[in-house]
C-alpha cells in the first residue's frame, strides 16, 4: 500500500492530519509527536501505515520512519491495537519509548492513556528482544525498575539504545569514551552520549 504521502497539510485536529496530494486529501491518524512537527499550509512527508478492515480503511501517518517502525512493533504485541499504539506514541517521543523498552522502564510506558501496568509489562517483555536485542544485556534489563547493572551491562544497554536511535556503533563508541560508566546510570549514559554527539 502507501509507503509515504507527500503534500500540503490542510487540516490538523486531535490525532488527525490531512495531507493534500494532488488535490486529494488523505486523512491520517497521527500522534501528538508527529502533529507537533507539522504546520498548516506547509509541505510535509508522512510515512504511512494502512489499517484495512471489512468496514474501515484507516491511514496512520508519522513524521519519521523510526516512529512508524515503533508503531508497527507495538502492533505486534498481544492485545495492543492501533488506538493504544498511537496513544503510547502520543505520550512519549520515539527516543523515549526506545529507551524505555531497552531499559525496562515500565513507568514511562504507563504514561500513555489506556495503558496499565500489565500491558506495559507485556510490551516491554515482547519488544525487548526486537529493540537492540542483538547486544548483550546481561544484568542490564529487568521488568519494572532497572536493577543496578555491572559496568559492561550498563554500557551495552546504553549503546543499544543509542544505536536504535540511528547512530552507528563507531559514533556511539566515541561519544561514550569519556563517560564514567561506574557512576552513571543507563539513562544518564544515554543522555551523556546524545550530548556528546550533538556537541561534537
Amino acid at each position: 500500500m502507501f509507503y509515504y504521502l507527500t503534500g500540503k497539510i490542510t487540516v490538523m485536529d486531535a490525532n488527525l492530519a490531512v495531507v493534500d496530494v494532488g488535490g486529494v486529501g488523505y486523512a491520517c491518524h497521527a500522534s501528538n509527536y508527529t502533529l507537533a512537527q507539522l504546520r498548516l499550509g506547509e509541505e510535509k512527508r508522512l510515512y504511512t501505515y494502512c489499517n484495512i478492515k471489512e468496514d474501515a480503511f484507516d491511514i496512520y501517518g508519522f513524521a519519521s520512519r523510526e516512529e512508524l517502525r515503533l508503531f508497527e512493533l507495538l502492533l505486534s504485541v498481544t492485545g495492543v491495537g492501533a488506538k493504544v499504539a498511537l496513544s503510547i506514541l502520543s505520550a512519549v517521543s520515539p527516543d523515549q519509548l526506545t529507551l524505555a523498552i531497552v531499559t525496562g522502564d515500565e513507568k514511562t510506558v504507563t504514561m500513555a492513556q489506556g495503558v496499565g501496568k500489565k500491558m506495559a509489562q507485556r510490551i516491554l517483555l515482547e519488544l525487548k528482544d526486537k529493540v537492540g536485542g542483538e547486544l548483550d544485556f546481561s544484568g542490564g534489563v529487568s521488568m519494572g525498575d532497572v536493577a543496578p547493572a555491572p559496568k559492561s551491562g550498563k554500557l551495552a544497554t546504553a549503546t543499544a539504545a543509542l544505536v536504535e536511535l540511528g547512530y552507528s556503533q563507531a559514533e556511539v563508541g566515541r561519544a561514550l569514551k569519556g563517560a564514567d560508566v561506574e557512576k552513571l546510570s543507563v539513562e544518564e549514559l544515554v543522555r551523556y552520549g546524545l550530548r556528546a554527539m550533538v556537541m561534537g
